[in-house]
């Protein structure tokens, strides 16, 4: 039990103690004026939110633990929500990935030849993020109609699937919005 406590109270630490650090970017591209780099939106609301997501999953988390600890019981609901956070949470640092340019790539190629091609891949990949997100939340969309149309619960509490289900094309958006302002800020560097 105090092992899982002391675990999310370390994530939850060191989440918080990155949330001073300034918004400018680091750029893998060797470009000294892409040191300057700022995001118009500022890259603390994905900090913040990774931060409200990590304490509620720990809260949850420990509640849970010590309700099976004194009870032998559990609450129900904990393992649903759970897993709904842990999805919030893999987006919104997923949209700071994209935003930091940190996103998964291979930098054999990413790397490689002059700075006008590690550019252009740049530039490639920011818009290929971008089309990939838009598709997503186009299609989610239609997912939470669905689930709104057809009057959709969750299997393991009974609220209304869409509470869980919006958060997917709005995350999405903002993903997408993310590799947008990336690719126009490789652009503008060219």
């Amino acid at each position: 039990m105090l092992k899982s406590l002391r675990y999310w109270l370390q994530a939850l630490t060191f989440f918080m103690s990155h949330l001073h650090e300034p918004t400018h970017l680091p750029v893998e591209i060797h470009d000294p004026a892409a040191q300057d780099e700022v995001t118009v939106i500022p890259l603390k609301i994905e900090d913040w939110l990774t931060v409200i997501v990590m304490g509620l999953l720990a809260l949850i988390t420990f509640a849970n633990v010590l309700v099976r600890y004194f009870s032998d019981q559990s609450f129900a609901w904990t393992e649903e929500f759970s897993v709904f956070l842990m999805i919030v949470l893999s987006l919104v640092a997923g949209s700071a990935s994209v935003a930091r340019n940190r996103q998964i790539r291979i930098e054999y190629f990413a790397d490689s030849g002059s700075p006008e091609r590690q550019r252009a891949l740049a530039r490639f990949g920011a818009i290929m993020v971008f089309v990939l997100f838009a598709l997503i939340a186009v299609l989610s969309s239609r997912v939470v109609w669905d689930d709104i149309r057809f009057e959709e619960t969750s299997p393991g509490i009974g609220i209304p699937q869409w509470w869980y289900t919006i958060w997917l094309p709005i995350m999405s958006v903002a993903i997408a919005g993310r590799a947008l302002g990336l690719f126009i800020r490789r652009g503008r560097r060219a």
